[in-house]
């Protein structure tokens, strides 16, 4: 098939995420080694995103293709009532890796489902209904997990949203809601958490679901003592801990999940996306034991067709050993500060760098007209009319060979775990490139 039929047929029989239908112009992808996708073209892009935040083990990896082989060899799909040998090791290596007593997984096919059974799973366990969670958040594009989240993108679908859910303000340090300073605050931004759950009635609150670490909602880095502070709380009233792990687990942030950083363990974990590297879609909510006992006598109603699905399973354990292998954990907390670094540098050149967070490799470079008065290259929620010298940043970002995202007034910094050093150098000088168009507008 040509490569003018293959983008025709995308383009007239299917709909693309997020955005207008006219007028689009997909990467026309043909395959993808190591940090690279090529087009059709034969045009050599480097994935500065891991795609979704997902390819952590970078793209093509024989061990786990080898590994899906090998399964749909043997058996590929009973209904989730049977047991397989793969989700069984799979639940016991994800036990093994979790710390504390989180040790059971109920699977899901992607992280929104993950989010959505893991409020359900809290709403049973604790008879309560609201669930606390942040603004400045992204949780999937379910209908539970979208209302959940505080993500503008939600709107569209509607304005309501499902019930039960309370947004509460971010510690977002750069532009703190309370104008403090992160070294000598008072962290107001748990305090204010805390009056929101006493206005709401804690006896009403099942759970505060939060990301282990932000990331679409740009990277948002938490106070160091932010996640101790937060679980006290919630362990106060009564309340339930649930990190989203979906983007910041499997190494993302230099420990297998992000919420390592903050030196807690919460009560579910919800994962997916670097649990098979996006090589086949599994998603999951790991459970306390605490948990896992109540639901001893008491009947789990949740369930999903596809639930622990062999094959994906498969590719998990495949994927799990790829970190190991190549030590791609300790090597992201490495290849993390060596961007750091590298980021610090580009800032003394931009004027238009106004903050760059990062934790491991999981980072975003915010832009600012000022940055004395902080004032965004774009406005959150930005439409594409008021996206300005952004959108030309973008535009460069793709002209140059890379693929890697551009929202409002941040661009995205989240590579495969196993790239380079001399990698990483490459994709900063597209970024470098770019990042000069908007330094025009600084005033």
């Amino acid at each position: 098939m040509s490569k003018e039929e293959i983008l025709k047929n995308n383009l007239d029989y299917t709909l693309f995420s997020w955005g207008p239908q006219g007028g689009i112009s997909p990467v026309n992808a043909e395959r993808a080694e190591g940090v690279y996708v090529y087009d059709r073209d034969g045009k050599k892009i480097i994935d500065f995103s891991s795609q979704l935040m997902n390819v952590n083990i970078g793209h093509g990896n024989q061990k786990v293709r080898d590994a899906v082989y090998k399964q749909m060899g043997e058996l590929s799909y009973v209904f989730p009532g049977m047991a397989t040998e793969a989700r069984g090791k799979l639940g016991k290596k994800l036990a093994e890796i979790t710390p504390g007593n989180l040790k059971k997984t109920f699977f899901t096919n992607a992280g929104a489902e993950a989010i959505e059974n893991a409020i359900k799973l809290a709403r049973m366990v604790t008879g309560r209904q609201k669930i606390i969670t942040k603004y400045r958040s992204y949780h999937g594009a379910t209908y539970g997990a979208v209302a959940a989240g505080g993500d503008p993108r939600k709107f569209p679908v509607d304005h309501d949203g499902a019930p039960g859910f309370v947004h509460v303000e971010d510690p977002y340090c750069y532009r703190c809601p309370w104008s403090q300073k992160v070294e000598s605050c008072n962290r107001e931004c748990i305090s204010h958490i805390e009056r929101v759950i006493q206005f709401e009635n804690p006896d009403s609150v099942a759970a505060i679901l939060i990301e282990g670490e932000s990331g679409s909602s740009g990277c948002i880095k938490y106070p160091p003592d932010y996640w101790k502070k937060l679980k006290a709380i919630a362990d106060k009233y009564g309340i339930l801990t649930i990190s989203d792990e979906v983007m910041s687990g499997f190494g993302r942030c230099g420990q297998w999940f992000g919420f390592e950083n903050g030196g807690i363990v919460p009560d579910m974990v919800t994962i997916a996306k670097g649990l098979t590297a996006g090589y086949v879609p599994l998603g999951g909510v790991i459970v306390s034991e605490d948990i896992a006992r109540y639901f001893e006598d008491t009947p789990m109603m949740i369930g999903l067709t596809y639930s622990g699905h062999a094959v994906g399973c498969a590719a998990a354990l495949a994927t799990i050993e790829v970190y190991e292998e190549q030590n791609l954990i300790v090597k992201a907390r490495e290849t993390g500060a060596y961007i750091d670094q590298q980021v610090a540098k580009l800032a003394e050149k931009h004027p238009s760098i106004g903050d760059f967070r990062n934790t491991g490799m999981l980072g975003c470079i915010e832009l600012v007209k000022n940055r004395e008065t902080k004032e965004p290259m774009a406005p959150w929620n930005a439409t594409a009319a008021q996206m300005g010298a952004m959108a030309k940043v973008g535009a460069k970002i793709k002209e140059l060979g890379m693929f890697t995202f551009v929202r409002w007034n941040w661009i995205f910094i989240a590579p495969p775990l196993n790239i380079t050093e001399s990698e990483v150098d490459e994709g900063l000088a597209i970024i470098s490139e770019a990042i000069a168009i908007a330094d025009q507008d600084v005033k």
